[in-house]
């Protein structure tokens, strides 16, 4: 009975110490930050765009223009693909036919640049203006985990105008796709300062 009684003791003092053992020592955890792939980014190299349409602009090689084929698609939609980063900048041309027209049309850029309000911690506007090739417009930028991170219109006021929007083909979460954003928007300024009206 004895030697079962020490037999008992020695468990639960083995147990105990066990215990002691597993929780004591280094309490300094901290969970880990989600890792990321490291990506490469292509080198910077440019090409025109001149499709018939009546702008041009350049843009980098390593992307590629599809027509817009969704429903309701005019003349000129177009679809700059960046395959390597699943993003799209979606841009649709518009001849503006009136002042009214115009009017609506920055009216309608305003409001779905903000309509991203929900998921956004801020949108910026930033005005466009090269007087010499009469492109003006408004640069939004949208940040935080908004569907869209980018989008612009330009217009010569009178007779033309284009918007452009820009998305990843992703769940938008800012902190793992802001290298490739910024690289990306990059492009975009490439095009805005490259772009003319024919």
């Amino acid at each position: 009975m004895e030697l079962q009684y020490r037999k008992i003791n020695f468990l639960w003092i083995a147990l105990i110490a066990l215990v002691f053992t597993a929780c004591g020592g280094n309490n300094d955890f901290s969970p880990k930050p989600r890792g990321y792939f490291r990506i490469e980014f292509p080198k910077k190299v440019y090409q025109p765009y001149s499709e018939g349409c009546p702008f041009t602009f350049e843009y980098p090689k390593y992307s590629k223009i599809e027509p817009d084929r969704s429903p309701g698609a005019k003349p000129c939609w177009q679809n700059i693909q960046f395959p390597q980063f699943n993003a799209t900048l979606h841009l649709s041309y518009q001849p503006v036919t009136s002042k009214k027209e115009f009017n609506q049309l920055v009216e309608d850029a305003h409001k779905l640049s903000f309509k991203h309000t929900v998921k956004a911690t801020s949108i910026d506007e930033g005005r466009i203006s090269y007087p010499d090739r009469k492109v003006y417009g408004i640069y939004y930028t949208i940040d935080g985990n908004a569907a869209s991170s980018a989008q612009f219109f330009l217009t010569d006021s009178t007779h033309h105008y284009l918007r452009g929007a820009l998305y990843f083909n992703s769940e938008p979460r800012l902190d793992s796709i802001q290298p490739v954003l910024n690289f990306i928007k990059k492009d975009v300024d490439v095009m805005i300062k490259s772009f003319k009206w024919r």
